[in-house]
């Protein structure tokens, strides 16, 4: 997971926010249960997957334009 975060594979700022977030499951975990570390690693394993979808602009340009249609018609304002 390092590697690849370190690779430049995540969102901007994974790098850090995963060692923020692997520390603190660390802390958290007892000797026996590491069930918060491997969260943190699935989740972590999803964003770089997530990130490297082909669809995945396209899908977060989709929702931007949707919320902004929304916030149009809340206002009353015409689709242009």
């Amino acid at each position: 997971m390092r590697a690849a975060l370190l690779a430049g594979l995540g969102f901007p700022g994974d790098k850090d926010a995963f060692e923020t977030d692997l520390q603190r499951a660390l802390e958290g975990s007892s000797e026996t249960n590491l069930t918060a570390v491997a969260a943190v690693i699935v989740d972590y394993q999803d964003r770089m997957r997530l990130r490297h979808d082909p669809d995945f602009d396209t899908a977060v340009q989709e929702g931007i334009d949707l919320t902004m249609r929304v916030k149009r018609a809340a206002r009353g304002e015409r689709a242009t």
